[in-house]
This record gives C-alpha cells, structure tokens and sequence, in this order.
C-alpha cells in the first residue's frame, strides 16, 4: 500500500491510497469488465492495468455521477437480485485512487482474471434458429424496428428454460423482444420485416407464455427455475422484435437464437400485467413534468416476481408502487433519472405478496423541457406516442404468479383486457382478446358479441373473421361458421388456422370430401401439428378407413406421446380394425 500524508496536516495520521490490484481491480472485473472487454459492447476494453489507468479520470467522473455502472433503481424502492450498484466505499476508492495518481499497487495482490464464458454464455444450445436473411440498415438516419422470424421445427414439443438472443451487430442493436407466435399471426408481413406494429404484438404474445424474452447489451441469459419453462410445439413461429440504430456505415443484421431444453414439464404459470396510457402521452413542448398514469386493480392474489419499466428520451422520473387493500403502499421501482440507454427487466431478489384488491400504479414523469439534457429536440417541440425514439411511451410490465389453479388466472386476463378497452374502446385487437377469453370460457354467446365488434370496427382482419367463425359453430350455426371461415382465408390464403377451423365446420356439417381436402393440405404444411394429424385420423375414422386413421393417430403419438386424445381415438380405431 502507498502512504500519502498531508504535510501542513503532518499531526493527522497518514492515509493508505488505494492500489490498482488491491482495491481497485475487484471493482472493475465486477462492475465494468462485463462490458468492457473485447467483442462486447462497450466501446474500450478495461481488463488491465494499463486499460483502466488511462481512463482513471473519467472513470472517477462517471462513477461519482453514477452513470456508471449503468443501474437505474433507486435504493430501498424495491429489492432487486444482481444489483449493478456500486457501494458509497466503492465510488471514494476510485475517486481517491485517480487523484492519488492511478498507483499500481502490488501485481501479486491482484484478484483471479475473471472467467467469461466466450461464444454462447450457457453453452452449446439444444437447438439454434437463424431467420431466412438478414436486414439491411443504411448508415445514417432514424432508428428502425426489425421483424425477424424463426420457426421451431421441432419433432415434438419441447419446453424451453432459457433462451440467449445473439443479436448479430451488437452495437447497433438496442434492445430486441421475443415473442411466441403460435397462431402464426405475423407471417403474413413476410419472413422478415420492418416495423413495430402493436396490433400484431398484441395478437401474439400469448399470455400464457408469460416470461421476459429480452436482451439487451451486457444482459446475461436468464435460466428459469424448475417449472417456470415454456411450451414449444412443432411449428411454432418465435418472432424477434430488434430496436435498430444506425452506426455510421451500412450493417447487415442476422441475429441467431439458442434454446435450451429441459425434460422438466411447465408446472408454474407467470403471466405479464402491463400498464399504460400511452393514448393520454401528448407532452407540450417546455413542460418538465409531464404526467403519464394508469392504475389496475389485481382481481385475485399474486406473487410478484420481475418488472420492466418502459420509456424513451424525455422519461425522468419512472415509478411503479402498489395500495394494498388496508392502504399501505409498497413500492416496486422508483427510476429517479432515468436514461434510456440503460433500460433493463428488474428480477426481485425473492417474490412477494399482493393480495386480491391491491391496486397497482403507474406514475411517469416526463421532461420537454430545455433542461433535460436528453431531449433530442432543439428547441423542444410537441411529442406525442409512437414507437420510433423521437415519439414517447410510457410503460410498466410487471411479471406475476397468480395463486389458486391455473384457470383462475384467466381473471386477470379479462380484467386487463376490459381495462384496456376502458381506455381504448374502439380498439380491433382489445375487442378480438376478449372474445378470445369468452370462448376460452366457454361462452360463445357473449364471445360472439365481441368478435361482432372487432369484426365491424376492421372488417377485412382475418382473425376477426376467423374467431367470429368459432363462435358461431360452438353455438351450432354452421353454416355462418363456414362462410366466417372461407372470408378469412379469402383474406390470407396461408391462414392455416383458419383452413383447420373450416375443416372442422366441414365435418360437422357431414361434408367429408371437402374436409378430407383441406386437412391434406395442413398435414402437408405441418407434417408435425399433433392437432393436424389427429383431425385427419379422426375424418379418416368416420369415412370407415381405419387403417389410414390408426396411422395418423400414431403419427400423432409419435410427435407428443402424452396426447390423450390421439391414444384414446387410436384406441377406438383398432378395435375397428
């Protein structure tokens, strides 16, 4: 250790300065080498000595402001796991080590290098998907959204506990969404495709699948504990939501994908609350306080696991707290200044209770005003929503784990849907949702009520059409079902959802040549649909050709070996045979 002493104060006791390799390295391989070291995001690598030494002011700087290490949440407003926070100790030792002249201290105190797994951070993935090609980005000009589609050809279903998105040009990907497409929803736009529509986000994220899908510079690969993987299924479509910013020459961008399986079934069920009211975001040019809110009452009793704040450049002050129903309030987060650049999913470091009736609040403050030295408008103009960085949002998903059976959670569901529709009520896809959950209920009647909305405020959507049909045949009118149908596939040809309903329609109304028809040709886009295979055995059942059904029903087994109804209906079939 170096002494420094103060000679017109020689009667204080001398100060030990900090060295490099004792104090000061622990820090930097923790907090900054992550980052800033070859091939990751950072711009300079601060691995060394020599690295770290000629940045030491500036290091000093950032961290006494603390800019860096990047970590928004302010402390005591929620009890975060991997917390990126330097300690008050921690920001004193780098400042007294640069004002000290950057000592090296003793290179045989230094603490072990530390061990970054290069390449894949979780190892070789069971299973990699790359997109069809990759998206052309101009060197200059506005940030861009990028639509990347991969699909899942499995062989059966699999469940997935982690995924790691390698988003290709690192420094020119901001932060990109994954979202599970079953429904096969966002096709229609192409394999890849630019543009964030929230229609289509909406209409396919499922919510069962309600997991953080979500990479960002510097994030590590979450792995989710015993029961909280998520389903995979033959053929289904996984879509890549990129933020994309040009870099100042032209970039080609391919992310790729890694999942990693486990044989460990989903017996734990998350979902996603989201709050929002980006309708109400029309930010005065000069205002610094502009107030963006939302407020959700939880219809049942939840655990609290993750939560993901949302908002661009004239976000300041972001907080998200919860009014117990004896009026208590307990915070979730509290971003005090808040820097786009840094956005992150917030895990909690254990879950906690919120009871039926808590209400769950949403305050964002904004700043149009010369002051907030992020505004990209010089001088401040009217802002309003969008999703480009020049436009604002302003939102708060919150991850939960709703307690009681899993059907329950279909409460929250509806709630968050009508509340949408509170805010929004001639919106397409809020209408078409909640048509969605009636016939999940069981309730086609009121189902179709909704899907009527959905379907007269846009009328040529195919999925209107498509669950308006479904409606109609689980109330017996067939033949309206069957026309709904033929009008969404009229829409999208490559509708296969659609061309499975009407097959089904067909069925039912006893017209088998047809049916026979249309499943061929899914079985023949999607040899590996359980649901395909098994709808063609059973059509091939009532036309008596029970050799040909026995055989699809196998196939069926063969793709997912636990699906009852395949091993019921090739149980009715042989004794047929």
């Amino acid at each position: 250790m170096l002494l420094r002493c103060a000679l017109a104060a020689a009667a204080l006791p001398c100060l030990a300065a900090p060295t490099f390799h004792e104090d000061i390295q622990p820090i930097t391989n923790r907090y900054c080498a992550p980052c800033h070291r070859p091939g990751e995001t950072g711009p300079f690598s601060l691995l060394t000595y020599a690295d770290v030494k000629k940045r030491a002011a500036q290091i000093a700087a950032v961290t006494a402001k603390r800019f860096m290490p990047p970590w928004l949440p302010e402390p005591g407003h929620g009890d975060f796991a991997d917390e990126l926070r330097l300690s008050d100790a921690q920001i004193r030792a780098i400042a007294d080590w640069a004002a000290a002249g950057a000592p090296e201290g003793d290179p045989a105190h230094a603490p072990p290098p530390p061990n970054f797994t290069e390449g894949w951070q979780l190892g070789p993935p069971d299973l990699i998907l790359e997109p069809k090609r990759a998206a052309s980005i101009p060197a200059s000009g506005p940030d861009v959204y990028w639509n990347f589609i991969f699909t899942a050809n499995t062989k059966q279903t699999r469940w997935v506990r982690a995924i790691e998105i390698r988003p290709g040009e690192k420094r020119a990907v901001h932060h990109a969404n994954l979202y599970i497409d079953r429904a096969h929803s966002a096709r229609a736009a192409g394999d890849v495709f630019p543009g964030m529509d929230p229609k289509i986000e909406r209409s396919i994220y499922e919510p069962d699948d309600g997991h953080f899908l979500y990479w960002k510079p510097g994030g590590i690969p979450y792995s989710e504990p015993d029961g909280f993987s998520w389903r995979l299924d033959p053929g289904d479509d996984l879509v890549l939501n990129a933020h994309i910013l040009p870099t100042g020459k032209p970039e080609a961008i391919r992310p790729v994908i890694g999942l990693y399986f486990t044989g460990k079934r989903q017996t734990k069920f998350p979902m996603l609350i989201q709050l929002e009211h980006d309708g109400a975001l029309n930010i005065p040019a000069g205002d610094r306080d502009f107030l963006d809110s939302d407020d959700f009452t939880l219809p049942l009793d939840v655990d609290v696991l993750a939560i993901y704040p949302h908002a661009h450049a004239l976000g300041h002050v972001l907080e998200g707290y919860a009014t117990l129903p004896d009026g208590t309030k307990k915070w979730l987060i509290r971003i005090p200044d808040w820097d786009r650049n840094w956005e992150a999913v917030y895990r909690y470091r254990a879950p906690f209770f919120l009871p039926r009736g808590t209400v769950i609040s949403m305050r964002f403050h904004y700043d149009n005003s010369v002051a907030n030295p992020r505004n990209p408008n010089h001088p401040p103009k009217l802002v309003k929503a969008g999703n480009r960085l020049r436009d604002e949002m302003g939102h708060l998903w919150l991850q939960v784990l709703p307690r009681g059976a899993r059907d329950s959670r279909m409460e929250i569901e509806e709630a968050l849907v009508r509340h949408w529709l509170e805010k929004y009520p001639g919106d397409f896809s809020g209408h078409l949702h909640l048509g969605g959950i009636m016939l999940a209920r069981l309730d086609p009647r009121s189902a179709e009520t909704e899907l009527q909305r959905a379907v007269s405020i846009d009328p040529k959507n195919p999925e209107g059409r498509n669950m308006l049909g479904s409606a109609l045949l689980a109330l017996g009118r067939t033949s309206e079902a069957i026309d709904q149908f033929r009008l969404a596939l009229q829409q999208r040809p490559d509708y296969q959802n659609a061309r499975y309903n009407l097959a089904r329609a067909l069925i039912k109304a006893q017209r088998w040549d047809e049916a026979l028809a249309f499943y061929q040709q899914i079985v023949a886009a999607y040899p590996n649909d359980v649901q395909a295979r098994n709808g063609l055995g059973e059509l091939l059942y009532h036309q008596g050709r029970y050799a040909e059904a026995i055989g699809e029903f196998q196939k069926a087994l063969s793709i997912d070996p636990s699906n009852q109804v395949a091993r019921k209906d090739l149980e009715i079939a042989r004794q047929k045979q």
